[in-house]
Parts: structure tokens; C-alpha cells; sequence
């Protein structure tokens, strides 16, 4: 089970997860990120903004990828975009598997590429600027760390 949605509204992680656990027995692992709005350096809010039909299908394709290298049982990527102010949710990933190192793998492989490849760029309001962010680095490496071969999807816990 796959379930991607961008949306300005809010999202609660308990019911995502209920929605991806229900009736299932054959999970044993769920490993969720949830990136929260910081109010650090003075920063007021931020502007997400996203290309339409093109970031769906972005993400979708690390869904994929993401499936193809982990024996994942269901994923849930949910990312806001509209202005947030300090203390919203701003992304939420959430991952299944019969066991916990996949769930964790997939789970940060997402979240990597999300900071990364996915069409969004943001905007951030401070007491004395508004400015348009630039892509770190760091961010960068530590996406390219998933390059090179892929673990077997039939990793254990």
C-alpha cells in the first residue's frame, strides 16, 4: 500500500498509521519521520512551494525506489506546502515492514531524497528578511550516501 499526498492541511501521525496498520497482522515495523516547523534564528514562517503533477510523480518515484530496494509492506508520505508557521508539521513519512531495518531504511532513504530531489522550494520569513533557501550540502551527502548498490529485499531484522 502506497499513500502520497501534498496538501496544505494538517495531518495527525496516529491516524496515518492506523490507516496503514489496520487489519494487518503481517507488520511488524513502523518507523515514521515527522518534520516539525522550527522557530529558531528568529524565523517567523515558511513558504512551501511545489510544482504540481511534477512533485507527486517525484515522489512516487521514490516511493518506489524505496519499495524496490526494501521489502516494505506500506509507506505513507504526506508533505504540506502553503505558509507554515513555527510549530506545524511539515512532512511526515511512515514506513512498514515485517521487520525494523527496512522500516528504518526506507524511512531515512525517503526522507534523504525528499530534502533533496523532491520539486519544492521554501521560503523563510524573519524579524529583519525574507529570503529563498538555498540547498545545503549536507543535505546533498547525505542523500548520495543511497547511491551504489542496494541492500536485499529480503533484509531481516
Amino acid at each position: 500500500m502506497m499513500t502520497i499526498r501534498l496538501q496544505r492541511e494538517d495531518f495527525d501521525l496516529a491516524d496515518e498509521i492506523a490507516a496503514l496498520t489496520r487489519g494487518r497482522t503481517d507488520i511488524g515495523a513502523v518507523a515514521s519521520f515527522t518534520g516539525i516547523c522550527r522557530g529558531d534564528d528568529q524565523m517567523a514562517a515558511m513558504t512551501l512551494e511545489h510544482y504540481p503533477g511534477m512533485a507527486e510523480a517525484e515522489v512516487a518515484r521514490h516511493v518506489e525506489e524505496a519499495q524496490a530496494r526494501w521489502p516494505l509492506l506500506g509507506v505513507t508520505v504526506i508533505h504540506r506546502y502553503g505558509r507554515l508557521v513555527p510549530g506545524d508539521n511539515i512532512v511526515l513519512v511512515v514506513t512498514a515492514a515485517a521487520h525494523r531495518e527496512p522500516a528504518f531504511a526506507a524511512a531515512e532513504f525517503l526522507m534523504d531524497y525528499l530534502k533533496t530531489r523532491a520539486p519544492f522550494w521554501k521560503k523563510e520569513e524573519r524579524a529583519e528578511s525574507v529570503q529563498w533557501v538555498a540547498p545545503k550540502g549536507t543535505d546533498d551527502a547525505a542523500a548520495g550516501r543511497w547511491t551504489g548498490s542496494a541492500p536485499r529485499r529480503d533484509a531481516a531484522e
